[in-house]
């Protein structure tokens, strides 16, 4: 006790030495290196490009355009609180991984860093001033609205249209199915929906929602030869949501798609968006090169409850978990949370022996769903075995503004005032030789020596006769 209180003695005449050199005037070398004035020609347009402009441009999906300084100006206090969010629900763009913890490796991820955003909070607290002109960097070529994230598609298969009243109830069942028109066998790299309104009488709620009228949709590809049972099963297909990216499959494991085939869209949700509106879904398909043979199976790990499911009302802190064991080696492709309006975050970990692992957390905004997609690099590889939980958060109370009347209790539903709790995960399950060769290169790729630990690959850190060990020992557990 008599060291601590010496050791605290001499911290608190340090502290005070450094405060009074701290205090004296800087010479005039330092005061030239300080910092330069935050501009938006310098200094925030490029954020701005990279980051905001490919929805906030003019008839693009965002509600206002932020390309030069005069559009932008009149909404800065807004770009610093939006952006400010970081991780929550409502934060532009809108990218909600979470960032202190777990991968932080994804494909086409928008998101701001700290320094970005600081940069955006010091524009807006000294007046956001334009700046030089001359500073600005060149207009950036993005893509015109009506193209596609995935490059022009092979194949662009329409759902049946639908007709929704301005005013009207919410809507859900199947719409039926169509053909693919595909003529042969072709191995799906990528995928992605759009919908596209066909006609629309009034002028419509004046918000993101109200541009569509279908909220999400599951899809079903159905071979030629398919019973009845095997055409209403959901099978492993992405789900269209409103505001959710493409998707992209592993690039060894493209989705076998048959000569044939019919497209079922199911579990389709309608909301009206206040104008008579007639649409359909138009599901963009991208293919492997003739020729192309996978090596690995990309298969759906969903998991969750989206039945038993019990939100009290006005409890803003609420958790649900769920688990799943993984019956063979996998490399995990995506990670997305799936809840509904109460639903403000998910984690998930990894479970391996005595080893517990944040693989990643991110907040939940049911007006934006997102997927997140790894970097092949960094995306999980777990051993067979591996016991994989998800922590759901959930806010039923007034300081959610998505939940429209915290006053209720809800369960279980397909609704958006009803409840879910789905990491909607996909992947590709390996053998006991391309697992081993996948995490030796990583080894060799990030420099892994034996006993390093690497997020998201336990046994990378072990030598590949320990790994194969292991493998053994969690085959026994």
């Amino acid at each position: 006790m008599t060291r601590s209180c010496y050791l605290g003695v001499q911290g608190l005449l340090l502290a005070t030495l450094l405060a009074a050199f701290a205090a004296a005037p800087a010479p005039a070398l330092a005061q030239a290196g300080a910092e330069h004035e935050v501009t938006f020609s310098r200094d925030i347009a490029p954020i701005l490009q990279r980051s905001c402009q490919k929805c906030h441009r003019p008839d693009a999906l965002a509600p206002m355009s932020l390309i030069d300084y005069h559009e932008v100006r009149p909404w800065a206090r807004a770009i610093k609180n939006r952006t400010g969010l970081r991780d929550k629900p409502g934060v532009m763009p809108p990218w909600y991984i979470e960032k202190d913890i777990g991968i932080q490796g994804f494909k086409d991820d928008p998101s701001l860093s700290e320094e970005e955003i600081r940069k955006i909070a010091t524009w807006v607290d000294n007046g956001a001033p334009e700046g030089d002109p001359a500073d600005l960097p060149p207009p950036v070529p993005f893509i015109d609205v009506d193209e596609w994230e995935i490059g022009e598609p092979d194949l662009i298969v329409s759902s049946p249209s639908v007709d929704v009243p301005g005013e009207a109830p919410d809507w859900w069942g199947s719409i039926g199915e169509v053909d693919s028109g595909l003529a042969e066998d072709r191995y799906v790299a990528a995928l992605e929906f759009k919908e596209v309104t066909e006609s629309r009488s009034g002028q419509g709620r004046n918000t993101v929602g109200g541009l569509f009228v279908i909220h999400h949709s599951s899809l079903g590809v159905v071979e030629p030869d398919a019973d009845e049972e095997e055409r209403s099963r959901f099978n492993s297909w992405p789900v269209h949501e409103v505001g959710r990216n493409a998707d992209f499959f592993n690039p060894d494991g493209g989705k076998l798609m048959k000569a044939g085939s019919k497209l079922r869209f199911q579990s389709v949700h309608l909301h009206s968006n206040g104008a008579d509106t007639r649409a359909h879904l138009d599901v963009g398909f991208k293919f492997h090169p003739r020729g192309y043979e996978p090596t690995v199976k990309t298969e759906h790990m969903f998991f969750g409850n989206g039945v038993d499911l019990d939100i009290e009302a006005m409890d803003a802190d609420q958790t649900m978990e769920a688990y799943f064991t993984l019956p063979e080696h996998a490399k995990i492709s995506i990670f997305e949370p799936h809840m509904h309006a109460p639903g403000y975050r998910m984690c998930l970990e990894a479970i391996w022996g005595i080893n517990v692992e944040t693989l990643n957390c991110a907040g939940y905004d049911h007006s934006w769903v997102r997927v997140y997609t790894y970097d092949d690099d960094v995306a999980p590889l777990l051993p067979k075995g591996t016991i994989l939980r998800i922590t759901g958060y959930f806010n039923n109370s007034p300081s959610n503004p998505n939940v429209p009347d915290p006053r209720n209790w809800s369960g279980g539903g397909h609704r958006s005032v009803d409840q879910m709790f789905i990491n909607l995960m996909r992947g590709v399950y390996l053998t006991e030789e391309q697992f081993q060769t996948e995490m030796e290169a990583r080894r060799q790729a990030a420099n892994i020596g034996a006993g390093d630990r690497v997020t998201g690959c336990p046994l990378c850190g072990a030598a590949p006769e320990s790994a194969a060990a292991d493998d053994d020992a969690g085959d026994q557990q």
